[in-house]
């Protein structure tokens, strides 16, 4: 079904272009980047070797990470292709 000036099937390609860039955006800020420290940057507790060695570039102790994880708050998504106010620009 064709929806005014588009062509069939552009709004779920919007979608699917919207989606994919916001999971490229959480890659690129989840992978550390750098040499691993040896304490955590925050709290000064020692990183075990073991997770210094799986994630090359980490930072923060498992402790921290958990503090961290447990405090994520989704943000709302802005749909910048479809929104009214970028068509009127």
């Amino acid at each position: 079904m064709a929806g005014g000036w588009s062509r069939d099937g552009a709004v779920n390609e919007q979608i699917d272009a919207s989606i994919n860039e916001e999971l490229e955006r959480m890659r690129a800020r989840r992978t550390p980047v750098g040499e691993s420290l040896a304490e955590c940057a925050e709290c000064g507790e020692p990183i075990p070797e073991a997770r210094r060695k799986a994630l090359p570039g980490v930072k923060i102790c498992i402790d921290c990470q958990e503090e961290r994880d447990g405090a994520f708050r989704a943000r709302p998504g802005i749909n910048r292709r479809g929104s009214k106010d970028s068509q009127l620009k």
